[in-house]
């Protein structure tokens, strides 16, 4: 039987164990243009015993941006700055890829450089409001990207899968899920064109599809993964009948070899479409599983069941800096802290004790 603590193949990239660290949002890119710093390469080290880290998502381009202070790799110095962090990892044995991750329509102006504006699909503004660095403000409504932007944006995500691997990265995940720029071009509710972005299940799932043959023509099929989170309501998203959607986009990328599919479960009862989309991809699946409470051990059965081949852990591992250990033993588990999750100092990002306390990185 296999079991979490088994090693995988991941497309020539040997993991030791199954168990992911989720992408997580941090906001602490304090570095010139917003750019990854030491601290960053600290948390990430000290988490270097996963099979395989995730990194907090980041933007491809000025305009994806969506949160304060999160990371890009879209110039010269944000890449020698995530070196410092991928080389912190790998001297620590572990593994990275970065997520790549344009927020669309989530975000504000006023988080984004010179006259840039928020741009999507169509010109539907979210519900709800976006912290900025002057408080809270209400989601705008987004420029509708034409025809030749939508194809620009694509060749963004490809500049920034070149540059992640020449910031020594181990692959990229392109963050297609939780409502950003890609499920936008996924979801009827924020996809309203009638062009060849839109206007039928096939369509809205081509933007996807051809972000992801762009990028795995570049830097290769097993070095490029992709994160969907079918149904999921996550910032004002709305997908009532998505399998047709997500099965025409699985189907499309299934004879790729892309080195895994990341499956984000919005609720339990969802588990049938993850099934079905296992079922199609036929390559490696990472889950981020819905549970009742926070993800646990009992969650470690959907590898030996044959569920999934990795399961990503979020806020477990945040606060946990030596998961796989203790998820091995059952625990104990530092309990996170959603006070320090978002922006702040290094409390609630480097000082969550290991049960080793000699194997932290400080």
């Amino acid at each position: 039987m296999t079991t979490a603590f088994d090693p995988i193949d991941l497309s020539g990239l040997r993991l030791p164990n199954r168990i992911a660290m989720a992408p997580m949002t941090r906001s602490r890119a304090y570095g010139p243009g917003n750019s990854p710093t030491a601290s960053t390469a600290a948390y990430y080290a000290q988490r270097a015993g996963a099979g395989l880290i995730i990194s907090e998502g980041v933007q491809p381009s000025a305009v994806g941006q969506g949160y304060p202070d999160t990371p890009g790799l879209h110039s010269e110095e944000q890449v020698a700055a995530w070196r410092e962090v991928t080389d912190a990892v790998h001297a620590e044995g572990g593994r990275i890829f970065a997520q790549l991750m344009h927020a669309g329509r989530i975000g504000h102006p006023d988080l984004l450089p010179g006259d840039l504006v928020n741009v999507a699909p169509s010109p539907v503004a979210a519900a709800g409001t976006i912290y900025t660095h002057e408080g809270p403000q209400d989601f705008v409504t987004p420029r509708e990207l034409t025809d030749a932007e939508v194809v620009e944006t694509i060749g963004e995500f490809v500049s920034a899968a070149r540059n992640a691997i020449a910031a020594g990265f181990d692959g990229v995940e392109l963050h297609g899920a939780n409502g950003y720029l890609i499920q936008q071009f996924l979801a009827p509710n924020t996809n309203v064109r009638t062009d060849r972005w839109g206007g039928s299940d096939e369509a809205r799932a081509r933007f996807a599809a051809e972000v992801v043959k762009a990028v795995a023509a570049e830097i290769g099929a097993g070095r490029t993964a992709l994160r969907i989170s079918p149904a999921n309501g996550y910032n004002d998203i709305s997908e009532p009948a998505p399998e047709a959607t997500y099965t025409a986009l699985v189907r499309e990328l299934e004879p790729l070899g892309l080195a895994y599919l990341h499956i984000l479960e919005g609720a339990p009862d969802h588990r049938e479409l993850t099934l079905t989309l296992r079922k199609l991809f036929g390559g490696t699946v990472v889950l981020n599983a819905a549970t009742d409470g926070p993800t646990g051990p009992d969650a470690l059965a959907l590898i030996e069941d044959g569920t999934a081949d990795l399961l990503s852990y979020g806020a477990l591992f945040l606060a946990n800096p030596d998961l796989p250990q203790r998820l091995a033993t059952g625990g104990p588990f530092n309990a996170p802290d959603p006070a320090t999750f978002f922006g702040g100092d290094d409390k609630g990002y480097l000082d969550y004790p290991a049960l080793d306390a000699a194997a932290v990185v400080a």
